[in-house]
């Protein structure tokens, strides 16, 4: 074996909840599993200062502890575990061959479990960056109950936004919407529901251009009428800033190897998380465009090594 060619019967390859568990799963079950944790070890969670919604942890935990400790019981079990990212692999025959930071090594593997995630996508401002996880937040279900009673606001108009604002209105006492346009993008349905919440003002044709607050978000600027003669700049008070306009999967290093739904994810078997690709699983974000939580992400994990396990029998 060359030297810079490492074998696996199983190469997971993200380090969030989906590909640590499935690294626990493999691990367990003797098949010395492979993992390389990706430009974001830890996966989104890492961006999350309390987690009080995954089970076992009754008084809540950090975001980046629970990852490493979720990582130290895959590494017990003996996962290796390699910093860096898989930066191309080729699907066509088995064994598959991943390459590792762009040439650095090869790992060969009988199986891969993609367990990549997904990137929230964010406005651009500086200031999402220096408020991320004191006040901005890509997932309402994760972080709104920390906004009881609070006042927030949610960007977007399409049905991602829409269903974070409906889920925040049954917990804050107000909600914005900022939207771009003068309609809104959602489904009927979903606008319908918008339209009749009593707690959810939207604000038609506004744009964040930036946040403030002494450690943590008290308010948003916005400017009203970009553009136009009418264009007028204010300051809205406000507790929390949710972005609402999707998620990208971090799937560009298969090279169109494997299907893929209509919103970009990876297609899996209805139940499983068989792609298309036989010996190629995918588990996680990356795979799901409707829950997107640390807990459903590391059940897919699990039952990725498991499948696994039964395609390598």
């Amino acid at each position: 074996m060359d030297n810079n060619e490492l074998k696996t019967k199983v190469l997971i390859i993200g380090g969030g909840p989906a590909g640590y568990t499935a690294a626990i799963y493999a691990s367990r079950a003797n098949l010395e599993p492979i993992l390389v944790e990706g430009m974001e070890p830890g996966g989104q969670l890492t961006t999350t200062t309390d987690v009080e919604n995954f089970p076992g942890y009754p008084e809540g935990i950090s975001g980046p502890e629970m990852m490493l400790e979720i990582r130290q019981q895959a590494e017990r079990f003996g996962t290796d575990m390699r910093s860096g990212r898989v930066t191309k692999i080729d699907l066509s025959d088995r064994p598959f061959k991943a390459e590792i930071n762009e040439g650095e090594y090869t790992i060969t593997a009988e199986t891969v479990i993609i367990a990549t995630g997904a990137t929230a996508k964010y406005l651009g401002l500086e200031d999402e960056v220096k408020y991320r996880g004191m006040g901005v937040s890509a997932c309402a279900t994760c972080d709104g109950f920390f906004y009881r009673d609070a006042t927030v606001a949610v960007v977007g108009g399409g049905d991602t936004a829409c269903g974070e604002a409906l889920y925040l209105a049954s917990l804050a006492k107000k909600v914005y919407m900022l939207v771009r346009r003068d309609e809104l993008r959602a489904s009927k349905v979903m606008q319908d529901r918008v339209l009749d919440t009593d707690n959810i003002e939207i604000l038609w044709k506004h744009q964040a251009e930036g946040l403030y607050g002494d450690g943590s978000v008290q308010g948003v600027h916005l400017v009203k009428h970009l553009g136009e003669p009418d264009e007028e700049h204010y300051d809205l008070p406000i507790d929390g800033f949710f972005l609402g306009i999707g998620h990208t999967p971090r799937v560009d290093f298969l090279d169109g190897q494997i299907e893929l739904d209509e919103l970009g994810y990876i297609k899996v078997e209805p139940g499983f998380t068989k792609t298309s690709v036989p010996g190629v699983f995918a588990a996680g974000d990356v795979a799901d465009p409707h829950f997107r939580q640390a807990i459903t992400a590391a059940g897919s994990g699990c039952k990725a090594a498991l499948e696994a396990e039964r395609f390598l029998l």
